[in-house]
C-alpha cells in the first residue's frame, strides 16, 4: 500500500517539478528518450530551524523540444528564498529572449535579474538568503550546469567523476570581498565566512551582505555522451562528508534513481552530516 501511494505522489510531484521543506523523494523521465530517468531525495538536518533545502526536477516540453530542469536550492537563514527560487528561477531563464541561441548569457541574465528581484522582495522574503546549482538538459544532448555557493554538480563518464560547478568558498574569493569592502574572517575551529557570517562568497539574497557578496554563476556546458552515466546535483550537506567519487562509488551499482539519491543521502547520514541533505541523480544508462 505504501508503494502505490508513492507513486500516486510521485506523479504529483512529477508534474509540478518540486520537492519541498519535508523528508520526500520523487522521480520522472524523459519523452525523448527512456533510458533518461531522475530521480531525487530530501532529509531535514538536525538544526532547530525548518527545512531550507529545496529540489526542482521535471521534464519539460517546449514546443519540438525537450528540457530536463533540475536544481538544488540552499537556503540560509530562510526557507522563503530557495521557495522563491524554486517557483521562479527556471521560468526567468526561459522567458529570456536568446535563451536557445545564447544559452549562457541567458542563464547568468536570468540569475541577475532573479537576484535583483528577491532583494527587492526582501521585506516579504526575509534578510536571508540561498545558494543554487541548476543543470538544464536540451534535448538529451547538452547539458548546461550554472551555480552560485556550495551546492555542487557532478558528473560520472566510465565510473570516473567530474565536477561541472564551483564551490564559492570565502577563503578564494577573498581579494574580490575584500576589493567590495568586506572581509574574510578565519576564526579558530570555524569555516571561512564573509563578515564573519556567511560561508559562502556567492548567493542569491542577504541583502545585509550584498554589497560584498556576489550573485553571478558560473556556467559550464557539457556534451553528453555515451559513456555518460549519471548527474549528481547535491547540497553540502553531502559534500561535507563526502568527496565526488566517493558520492559517485557510493551509487554507481544503483539503475532506480529516486533509490540512487535516498542511498546517497542515507550514507551522508551514515558519515554523521547534520546539514539539511537534498540530492538530485539524472541517470542515462
Amino acid at each position: 500500500m505504501y508503494a502505490i501511494l508513492q507513486d500516486k505522489l510521485d506523479v504529483l510531484q512529477e508534474k509540478v517539478g518540486l520537492g519541498s521543506s519535508l523528508a520526500e523523494a520523487g522521480k520522472g523521465k524523459s519523452k525523448m528518450s527512456k533510458h533518461i530517468t531522475h530521480g531525487y531525495h530530501l532529509v531535514k538536518g538536525k538544526s532547530n530551524h525548518a527545512m531550507e533545502d529545496y529540489v526542482f526536477a521535471q521534464f519539460k516540453q517546449v514546443e519540438d523540444k525537450e528540457l530536463g530542469l533540475f536544481a538544488i536550492f540552499d537556503g540560509h537563514l530562510s526557507h522563503e528564498v530557495p521557495d522563491y527560487l524554486r517557483s521562479n528561477l527556471f521560468d526567468n531563464i526561459l522567458n529570456e529572449p536568446d535563451f536557445w541561441t545564447e544559452t549562457e548569457n541567458a542563464i547568468r541574465r536570468a540569475y541577475r535579474i532573479t537576484d535583483t528581484t528577491i532583494l527587492d522582495k526582501a521585506v516579504d522574503l526575509g534578510k536571508g538568503g540561498s545558494t543554487a546549482v541548476t543543470a538544464i538538459l536540451i534535448n538529451c544532448q547538452k547539458l548546461v550546469v550554472a551555480n552560485v555557493g556550495d551546492s555542487r554538480a557532478v558528473i560520472c563518464k566510465n565510473g570516473v567523476a567530474k565536477q561541472l560547478s564551483i564551490d564559492h568558498e570565502p577563503s578564494k574569493e577573498r581579494s574580490v570581498i575584500e576589493n567590495r569592502g568586506g572581509f574574510v574572517s578565519n576564526f579558530p575551529g570555524d569555516v571561512p565566512r564573509v563578515d564573519g557570517q556567511l560561508a559562502v562568497a556567492r548567493a542569491f539574497g542577504d541583502k545585509s551582505l550584498k554589497e560584498h557578496l556576489s550573485s553571478e554563476p558560473d556556467v559550464t556546458v557539457e556534451t553528453i555522451t555515451d559513456d555518460t552515466e549519471f548527474i549528481i546535483l547535491a547540497s553540502d550537506g553531502i559534500w561535507k562528508v563526502m568527496s565526488n567519487q566517493e558520492a559517485v562509488d557510493c551509487i554507481k551499482h544503483i539503475k532506480d534513481a529516486r533509490a540512487a539519491a535516498k542511498h546517497l543521502n542515507e550514507e551522508a547520514i551514515t558519515r554523521k552530516s547534520g546539514d539539511d541533505i537534498s540530492s538530485v541523480v539524472v541517470r542515462f544508462q
